[in-house]
């Protein structure tokens, strides 16, 4: 079967008017053009990369979700309060408490909502600062991000929704309080007005711009990060111009395990540790419960005194993980036939190396960490050669700051009104995650307020008639 490939609309193609423009082609952008068109509007999505798809094509692991037929069938049971519970203690209890009751009690009617367009989440896996299996993902075990967006081009493609990239959004234009559409700069450097009722801001995070996270976050100057060039907050600054109020913008998130031994910073998903990987130091021992939230594992590895640390995985876990398989291809994983020659290649003492794995083979067998105590991601110890070590190390990956929003999707104004005709989704939208984003959780606000912006564009404009 040929590969699919989606072809962008042409800038000639573009209209005067619209019902409604989603800025940015991630998962939120592409999931509330699909829903308000499915309630009958006319969307015009633009996208200011060549690329279509931002950060959501670099996500690996998941998409959360409690309650689920999925889960079920896993022998898993599980509840909204119990993921709203662990997902305000992994945010350090900052999240914004509705938001996060619309986010936890919609993300199964968002897996079903996926599931009914074809798009089927139909494995499970874990990830840090999770006590139940709730990370969903497909059973071929793909990429979550690059999986959804190209399913979710096929529906764009099949329903005929124009999407035009290279197309930079310079300003929102407004009459009477209202936002009434934007200014925005095609390919050729052609500048033009196009109109709508409605604007819905898909634009991503700031994690790309490091004037920005220098100006939040001076301690953070200088690290690297693993978001595509296009998250640098456009949205931020289109939505305050209008009068937006931001929120959480010092709060940051730093991936614990990123390989930045190459060009290009590579995120290795938290499924890799969920399926049973552990982390070590440079004298081959491990320092910390593996899967406890990214915060706490970030600091840990910031107070060992290389900064630095090794995922140690076997067969088994590279079996469950295919995306190791991408990881090896462009040589961020070191293999040894066995655990003594693996400890020999990345220079680490293979007698403390094998204790520790020895170790680790023990506390799985008893279901017991008594030195860290992990308790999830225990299901399989190491021990099917050949064995694996991906070094890693923290680097900027999300930002939980940005356009404050209602549950409803609509932005607030800094006087705390909503803003009439500008809505927010996705990572450009702040209160949601607090302190500390957990694993799976990203994805998962794509949907669940990509459609909620879909549908309350919809209620807005049934208002205007």
């Amino acid at each position: 079967m040929a590969k699919f490939q989606f072809e962008a609309t042409a800038p000639t193609a573009l209209k005067d008017q619209y019902d409604v423009i989603i800025i940015g082609s991630g998962s939120s952008g592409l999931v509330s053009a699909i829903q308000a068109h499915e309630l009958g509007l006319k969307p015009l999505i633009l996208e200011k990369m060549p690329k279509i798809g931002g950060n959501t094509t670099r996500a690996s692991s998941g998409m959360n979700a409690a309650e689920t037929f999925v889960q079920l069938k896993h022998h898993v049971v599980d509840s909204y309060a119990d993921f709203y519970h662990e997902t305000f203690v992994g945010g350090g209890e900052k999240n914004d408490p509705a938001m996060l009751d619309y986010f936890t009690s919609h993300g199964a009617l968002a897996i079903d909502w996926l599931a009914a367009h074809g798009i089927e989440l139909d494995d499970l896996t874990i990830t840090g600062g999770m006590r139940v299996k709730r990370t969903h993902r497909p059973s071929s075990l793909a990429p979550i991000g690059s999986f959804l967006v190209t399913e979710l081009l096929k529906l764009v493609a099949a329903d005929q929704l124009p999407l035009v990239t290279n197309a930079t959004v310079t300003r929102l234009l407004q009459t009477a309080g209202k936002v009434t559409g934007l200014t925005v700069e095609l390919a050729d450097g052609h500048q033009r007005q196009i109109s709508a009722p409605a604007v819905i801001l898909a634009t991503g995070g700031f994690g790309a711009n490091p004037e920005l996270i220098a100006k939040y976050r001076p301690d953070l100057k200088g690290y690297r990060t693993t978001n595509q060039p296009g998250a640098t907050g456009d949205g931020i600054n289109l939505s305050t111009q209008v009068g937006a109020a931001l929120v959480d913008m010092t709060q940051i998130q730093v991936h614990p395990t990123v390989q930045q031994d190459t060009a290009h910073a590579f995120l290795i998903g938290e499924a890799v540790r969920g399926e049973g990987a552990i982390l070590v130091n440079a004298m081959g021992q491990r320092f910390v419960n593996e899967l406890t939230t990214r915060k706490a594992v970030t600091a840990a590895i910031d107070q060992l005194p290389t900064k630095h640390a090794y995922l140690i995985l076997d067969q088994a876990v590279r079996d469950r993980v295919p995306a190791i398989n991408f990881y090896d291809s462009v040589g961020l994983v070191v293999t040894g036939s066995s655990l003594a020659e693996l400890a020999e290649k990345i220079d680490m003492p293979s007698s403390q190396l094998t204790t520790t794995v020895a170790k680790w083979n023990q506390a799985v067998t008893a279901q017991a960490d008594t030195e860290f105590g992990r308790t999830t991601g225990m299901a399989h110890g190491l021990a099917k050669g050949p064995f694996y070590a991906i070094h890693i190390a923290p680097a900027v990956h999300y930002t939980m700051g940005g356009v404050k929003v209602k549950p409803t999707t609509q932005v607030v104004s800094t006087t705390d009104q909503v803003i009439p005709g500008l809505y927010a989704a996705g990572e450009i939208a702040g209160g949601l995650h607090g302190n500390n984003r957990i694993g799976g959780n990203s994805i998962a606000e794509t949907v669940v307020f990509g459609r909620q912006a879909g549908q309350q564009v919809y209620r807005y404009l049934s208002t205007l008639k």
